[in-house]
């Protein structure tokens, strides 16, 4: 409750050198909060969760601490977490149901933040890039959530979309390819 969106920080070495997705932030330059959140959500910046978890708390060590004391206080029995990126790792785990806890969650919780996860594109240093959940594009109603990959979990998405006041939730894991994660999510 005491960060702004206009409050900045600073990128470590640690997070401009992480692997995967990122947001291109460049190393010992300040990043505003607002822009690591659109970092994270729309492009799925492993560097902008390393340098929002650094400034938050510190270190990403700590911000694992909070986000696993997070989690068991908002209810997700089946989930570790050992990193803010969702980088591969045999004790990072978690399961359908607890993200659609963390889902629900955040729309019960953070409404006012949750209208970041409907962002179609994002642009930082000049690279614009889309945001990769396929529902965003084709399903009338959707507005949010998240995607992901990793080799042993396959493509997966978290969706969410409300239609006259019904909202629904889903989470699909395991799907070979991207464009199998937007055929069945959109079956769904």
């Amino acid at each position: 409750g005491t960060l702004s969106m206009n409050q900045e920080f600073l990128v470590s070495e640690k997070a401009w050198k992480m692997g995967g997705s990122k947001m291109f932030i460049e190393v010992d330059t300040k990043v505003k909060v607002k822009d690591l959140l659109q970092g994270i959500i729309v492009q799925s910046g492993n560097d902008a969760s390393i340098a929002l978890a650094e400034g938050i708390s510190g270190s990403e060590e700590t911000f694992v601490k909070e986000m696993n004391s997070l989690a068991k206080k908002i209810g997700l029995t089946d989930s570790n977490f050992t990193n803010s990126t969702g980088w591969p790792d045999k004790n990072h785990y978690t399961t359908a149901t607890d993200l659609a806890k963390l889902a629900k969650y955040t729309i019960d919780n953070h409404f006012d933040l949750y209208q970041m996860y409907k962002i179609k594109e994002f642009t930082y240093n000049k690279i614009k890039q889309d945001n990769r959940n396929p529902l965003l594009q084709t399903f009338n109603g959707s507005d949010g959530f998240k995607t992901g990959y990793t080799k042993d979990s396959g493509y997966g998405l978290v969706g969410s979309a409300e239609r006259k006041g019904r909202r629904l939730i889903i989470v699909l894991q395991g799907l070979e390819s991207s464009k199998d994660r937007s055929q069945e999510s959109l079956k769904l």
